[in-house]
């Protein structure tokens, strides 16, 4: 066994990156308020060519430190956003043609595992405040509720971690076809 070096794992330049077709899904956060969180999910974004990243409400926005910190230049390469309320953003991507869909415990939502993507059709990933989740008002305009499977005692994962299974999980589908 050796470890592959970095030098050999073809890394794309920001400029290659912003060629590649993406994928038909955008992470959206919904006042966010780690700026280790925010960054995490830009090297998530990153890894799986996400479409774009949503930044909204008190959720930090690049370019910080903070954000960098965790981000390593994922910040740079792919795209994002900003809109001050969450519901505005929604409705926009809504009026584009995506279905959106809350990463969220609520009742009548669908697991994870069960969730499975349509060809064709494109994708907004709504992830919440650390602590209270999504808001009210954004969860009544979202079409689909996809919650993540979990045991233990704390039902409650990191949001960067929500959205690296979630994005994970679209890929397996969305390669598959």
């Amino acid at each position: 066994m050796r470890k592959i070096q970095n030098t050999e794992l073809g890394r794309l330049t920001v400029e290659d990156f912003k060629q590649v077709q993406k994928k038909p899904f955008i992470i959206l956060l919904d006042n966010v308020r780690s700026m280790n969180n925010i960054g995490s999910v830009f090297r998530t974004a990153d890894a799986f060519c996400c479409t774009s990243i949503g930044l909204c409400g008190i959720t930090a926005k690049p370019p910080h430190r903070e954000i960098h910190k965790t981000a390593l230049g994922a910040e740079e390469s792919v795209d994002w956003f900003y809109e001050n309320d969450t519901k505005d953003a929604v409705l926009k991507l809504k009026s584009e043609g995506f279905l959106i869909a809350a990463i969220e415990q609520v009742e009548g939502g669908i697991l994870l595992d069960k969730f499975i993507p349509e060809s064709g059709k494109k994708y907004v990933f709504i992830f919440g405040h650390e602590m209270n989740g999504i808001s009210d008002d954004v969860l009544k305009l979202c079409d689909i509720f996809i919650e993540i499977p979990q045991q233990g005692t704390k039902h409650s994962l990191n949001v960067a971690v929500a959205a690296g299974i979630v994005s994970w999980q679209f890929m397996i589908h969305f390669e598959g076809k």
